[in-house]
């Protein structure tokens, strides 16, 4: 009987243990998780952060000593993720992740972009893996209980990133190249194929074949191959420049058999420059 009692002690220790594992106590933070996102332009800006509360304390050179890195918030490093490249106070900085660690004094602060995003705080901060540092003026403000992160002075191409807490505020400017960007991604969406069709378009509806040759004439410029030379060629044949097309469709076909999968249509453009040949 003692060994049963016994027995049913150790299954209901059992039992309680690993109802206790399963069961994880979620508790709230201090210093609550934030977040903050603008997009300037085309250009997303999302700065992320633990949001510390001022709580009767004294602040500036106590709780965040001057002259020494801070995490710029609490808890984990505070991060700020551009994704495009950027110009941070007049200075370029690459598209990514990166923390964003200060060094707080009473009349100037440096705002430090840093490669260390996996920091705890500012533990283990190496001023070498930094890859842009700024110098900004702290200016006075509404008190503010809890610190906050915020996007001010937005504009089609720019906005102010600001600090506040307590009774100060420090800003830095973040300018993107928006029309630099919509330019460079309207280049790159527009390819060899997009001329080639009009003019492929108006070659074979007999339409206006001087404007269908300016049109392989820039598809050409943008990546000349089999497709846009041979159609050239029957352009010129068209035109009644045989002389020159027998020569641009006899570069096209040489292009043609030189790829490591031959176009399709490579045996038609043979036959029509042995046609055109008189073969």
């Amino acid at each position: 009987m003692r060994l049963v009692s016994m027995m049913f002690l150790l299954i209901m220790l059992v039992l309680v243990v690993a109802d206790s594992g399963l069961a994880q106590l979620t508790l709230p933070r201090i210093s609550p998780k934030a977040s903050v996102s603008q997009t300037v332009g085309i250009t997303d800006i999302t700065i992320e952060y633990c949001r510390p509360g001022v709580k009767g304390r004294v602040i500036w050179g106590e709780l965040v000593p001057y002259n020494e890195p801070w995490r710029t918030g609490a808890n984990e490093a505070t991060i700020i993720s551009f994704s495009s490249d950027v110009m941070v106070a007049g200075n370029k900085l690459a598209e990514g992740k990166y923390a964003l660690v200060t060094i707080p004094t009473a009349s100037e602060w440096t705002v430090i972009f840093s490669k260390q995003t996996d920091m705890w705080g500012a533990m283990g901060y190496k001023p070498e893996e930094d890859v842009l540092r700024i110098q900004v003026k702290p200016v006075p403000a509404e008190f503010t209980e809890r610190m906050m992160f915020y996007f001010d002075n937005l504009t089609d191409n720019s906005a102010d990133a600001v600090l506040q807490w307590e009774k100060i505020k420090v800003l830095f400017t973040i300018q993107v190249d928006v029309n630099g960007m919509v330019m460079e991604q309207a280049q790159k969406s527009i390819n060899w194929r997009t001329p080639y069709q009009a003019a492929n378009y108006a070659f074979e509806n007999n339409l206006d074949l001087a404007q269908a040759q300016k049109w392989l004439e820039l598809s050409k410029s943008m990546e000349k191959n089999f497709s846009n030379t041979a159609l050239e060629a029957r352009i010129m044949e068209k035109q009644g420049k045989k002389k020159e097309a027998v020569k641009v469709m006899e570069e096209a076909i040489t292009m043609g058999k030189a790829m490591s999968q031959p176009p399709y249509n490579i045996a038609d453009m043979e036959a029509l420059l042995a046609k055109w040949k008189g073969k």
